[in-house]
């Protein structure tokens, strides 16, 4: 049996003695889940044993948390999750714009309230999905975005310039009782660091000169690149000591991480009629194609390289496969190594050169990263002696030709007529479905190819192995 929403002040003091403040509030919610071995943060992948803890630690201490990590490392999805350990809604004082704890306002139009209506003073409830404020900081953000200004309707009205009563509060106090986030930190004006660092320790702030002071009940979350999280960078130093701790967020440590965070976010279009499979080694070439970029002297690697690339590079192959379906009449979806060209613009944009090789095709940096990663996941699957067989076979005079309009069927005579090739592609795929058989063929000749024991001319919109 559910209770009744308490809808005034004396209602609710039926119900609660007070109200827990926002960390006490995250403590509480944090301690059940641990208790009953919920998972924390659903979503956050390969963050069990490095990051996760820490986030753990800092909210059973209610520290405010700043997060250093590249691009793509699944910050503000960390933040958003951080926020489900909010309460599902919490009472307030009706119509406060900051939200204001029934038993303890701090506005002055709501004390106001509370001494005239005192148990009839009227009661709201705000849900958690209001109680995250999340900023973007940029270079024009300024002190009435974030802090508030002076209404002057109010003044008008007959306000005084130091009185709170006289202000259009801006998004910090707005996320009293709950979770203010903002991303990229460093990004803000000096000027508006030193306003946002008294918020967070002194509880004041000035708006036109005038000191005034809101205890707030925040928790705050930051973002920053770490290059620019440093006495070098854009950020003031008293500002940084402010947070009580800093967690270093990283790029998925193993592939199936990168995999998982792959099949997790990328957007799936509904298409009816037609069914997809993507064969793990397709995938295992996506991921590793990040991995290498990670790890190239030729990408700038203070920028980082991004989860979405790999997520982009999905979709695009996918399209791509989708595209030869609708062009040859076909109804499984499933992407070949033809097919990893499409790719190209995808990735293209999300990765920054080295200065000294700016002048270099973008286009031939990314080929041969797929070429090493072609190679990588083909070494994973084939000792190249095993195929001994099916290179013989082409030293013999064989050759084959593939293209991305190939239709799969033509693929299944490849089984019987390459000596060798039936128990390769048997390895890796069902050698029942044609869309799959040539998926892996392209993918054995291809690393064949990148282990020097085939040859590979350009014929029109295809390839001949040979």
């Amino acid at each position: 049996m559910s209770v009744k929403k308490a809808e005034t002040l004396g209602e609710l003091k039926k119900q609660f003695s007070s109200l827990p403040d926002v960390r006490t509030e995250m403590r509480t919610n944090l301690i059940k889940k641990l208790q009953n071995r919920e998972p924390l943060f659903p979503g956050i992948i390969g963050y069990n044993d490095s990051v996760i803890p820490s986030v753990v630690n800092a909210i059973l201490c209610g520290h405010n948390i700043v997060f250093l990590g590249e691009r793509g490392q699944g910050k503000s999805r960390l933040i958003r999750s951080i926020a489900d350990l909010l309460d599902d809604e919490i009472p307030a004082i009706e119509n406060c714009p900051i939200h204001d704890d029934p038993f303890k306002p701090i506005c002055t139009e709501c004390k106001k309230k509370l001494k005239e209506l005192g148990d009839d003073l009227p009661v709201t409830y705000i849900p958690k999905e209001i109680r995250l404020v999340e900023k973007l900081a940029t270079s024009d953000v300024s002190t009435a975005d974030l802090i508030g200004e002076v209404d002057p309707i109010k003044i008008a009205r007959g306000k005084t310039l130091d009185d709170d009563e006289a202000i259009h509060f801006g998004l910090v106090p707005r996320a009293n009782r709950g979770i203010f986030a903002i991303n990229e930190l460093p990004d803000l004006a000096e000027k508006i660091q030193v306003a946002f660092f008294n918020i967070m320790e002194e509880n004041d702030f000035q708006i036109k000169g005038f000191p005034v002071r809101l205890p707030l009940d925040i928790l705050i979350v930051a973002t920053a690149n770490p290059e620019d999280y440093t006495n070098r960078g854009r950020i003031i130093t008293p500002l940084k000591d402010r947070f009580d701790v800093q967690i270093r967020t990283h790029y998925p440590i193993e592939k199936k991480d990168e995999i998982k965070i792959m099949n997790q976010e990328v957007r799936k279009p509904n298409l009816n009629g037609y069914d997809s499979d993507v064969p793990d080694f397709i995938k295992e070439i996506i991921a590793e194609t990040t991995f290498q970029a990670r790890s190239s002297s030729e990408i700038n690697q203070n920028s980082g390289v991004s989860c979405r690339v790999s997520i982009r590079s999905f979709e695009a192959i996918m399209g791509n496969a989708l595209k030869r379906c609708l062009d040859l009449g076909e109804k499984e979806i499933v992407p070949r190594i033809s097919d990893i060209e499409s790719t190209y613009p995808a990735i293209t944009g999300k990765l920054e050169m080295e200065y000294d090789i700016l002048d270099t095709n973008g286009s031939e940096i990314i080929e041969n990263l797929v070429k090493h990663a072609v190679k990588a996941v083909f070494d994973g699957y084939f000792n190249v002696d095993e195929l001994s067989t099916l290179v013989e076979s082409f030293q013999n005079g064989m050759s084959a030709e593939i293209s991305q309009l190939q239709p799969s069927e033509n693929y299944m005579d490849g089984l019987k007529i390459i000596p060798g090739m039936e128990n390769a592609v048997a390895k890796i795929a069902d050698i029942s479905s044609p869309p799959l058989v040539a998926s892996a063929i392209e993918f054995i000749l291809e690393g064949l190819h990148l282990s020097n024991k085939l040859n590979r001319e350009i014929k029109g919109s295809g390839l001949i192995y040979k």
